[in-house]
């Protein structure tokens, strides 16, 4: 045999054998991770075209397509400026519900423009091209007002309902009180049309005071958002401060209490000081709550058949932690935690559900990735 030849032998053994998924222990088997895409820098959401293709964020402002093998075309045009600082940038990408029809594609990311240099999460739509190299005639149709953050706590997460409505998950800017302030925007669901316009039936419309977009309040930092399949009904979670993450299901017009009612205290360990306790009168109590943080982001139901041990589990990732939290359930009520990839030493971003059944997570490094994931069943 030639050396060129050989050489080229080993090429193709060594390819492999890096392709070759890890396998890492589980309760229920073996859950395996496959690397789909490398060299994304700080990925933040990605979204599935019907063809199979990927839309990807990077926080730094870039929308990337990634083909069902792994490589990634050029960044895409006709994306808005971006005020990508601290955690600022390019946030959630989301489809219109009617995309075969409109090509539509939604983006939320920080804006800058506020006084004193602040900014705030902003939600815009275009229409992708044709030969999905741009987002074509891309429109503003929601602004978090006012603008308060200086680089914290934007969310955000961008959720379709059953019903065409667009459900976005907001931070609080990290300025505490405004998240019960009902004449500002942060630490707020908002619910409004694809559109941008309010819905008439929204609990605060006609109320005096309130912002006639808010659907519910009371929210810290909420980077997980998804729409329950088995209900219909958005289910949210939050990041804490120095503890209680907490995992929530908004009604219409409800307080979630931040920053009155929490589980966690102030990075300097002292207590927040709005805080009245754990729970509070007149607030819905979350309905899972981890005392100690994993700084969770991103979430996805499992609906799929391929792996019928995940059927109708919720999937969370974890930043600080960096895991994956698998939820099992029993209607609303979380019944057991397992913690998933330990030993992959990446923080994880995003979580969703593929159209082939798999979950597909970002790590959120300089130079993330795109992970399918997969079980081997006991």
């Amino acid at each position: 045999m030639s050396r060129k030849i050989w050489l080229g032998l080993l090429a193709l053994i060594g390819g492999l054998a890096q392709a070759a998924p890890e396998q890492h222990p589980s309760e229920l088997g073996k859950v395996t991770t496959e690397v789909v895409a490398s060299g994304l820098e700080n990925p933040w959401a990605l979204a599935f075209l019907p063809d199979g293709r990927m839309l990807v964020t990077e926080r730094p402002g870039r929308l990337r397509l990634v083909a069902a093998d792994g490589s990634l075309a050029p960044p895409l045009g006709g994306v808005p400026e971006v005020y990508a600082r601290s955690q600022g940038g390019l946030l959630d990408v989301a489809l219109s519900p009617t995309f075969a029809q409109d090509r539509l594609v939604y983006l939320s990311y920080a804006e800058g423009g506020g006084e004193g240099g602040t900014a705030g999460t902003t939600v815009g739509r275009g229409r992708l091209s044709d030969d999905a190299s741009r987002l074509e005639g891309f429109q503003v149709i929601f602004r978090q007002e006012p603008k308060l953050s200086s680089g914290i706590h934007f969310g955000s997460r961008l959720v379709f309902d059953g019903k065409g409505y667009l459900f976005i998950a907001l931070g609080e800017n990290n300025q505490r009180s405004t998240a019960q302030d009902l004449d500002k925007l942060q630490g707020k669901v908002v619910r409004i049309h694809p559109d941008g316009r309010i819905p008439d039936d929204n609990p605060f419309v006609g109320k005096a005071g309130a912002r006639p977009e808010i659907w519910s309040y009371g929210h810290r930092n909420q980077q997980g958002a998804a729409l329950n399949p088995r209900t219909g009904v958005l289910w949210t979670h939050e990041h804490g401060p120095r503890g209680g993450d907490e995992l929530n299901i908004p009604q219409a017009g409800k307080n979630y209490g931040w920053p009155l009612a929490t589980h966690g205290i102030n990075y300097s360990l002292l207590p927040i000081p709005e805080a009245r306790g754990k729970t509070l009168p007149g607030t819905e109590e979350p309905i899972h709550v981890w005392e100690r943080s994993p700084a969770i982001s991103g979430m996805a139901f499992y609906s799929a058949e391929r792996f019928p041990a995940w059927r109708d589990n919720l999937f969370i990732g974890a930043l600080a932690q960096q895991q994956l939290i698998r939820l099992q359930l029993e209607g609303d009520r979380v019944v057991h935690e397992e913690r998933l990839l330990e030993d992959l030493d990446a923080r994880i971003r995003d979580v969703r559900q593929g159209p082939d059944g798999y979950l597909y997570l970002l790590t959120d490094e300089a130079k993330g990735q795109l992970l399918r994931v997969g079980l081997e069943a006991k």
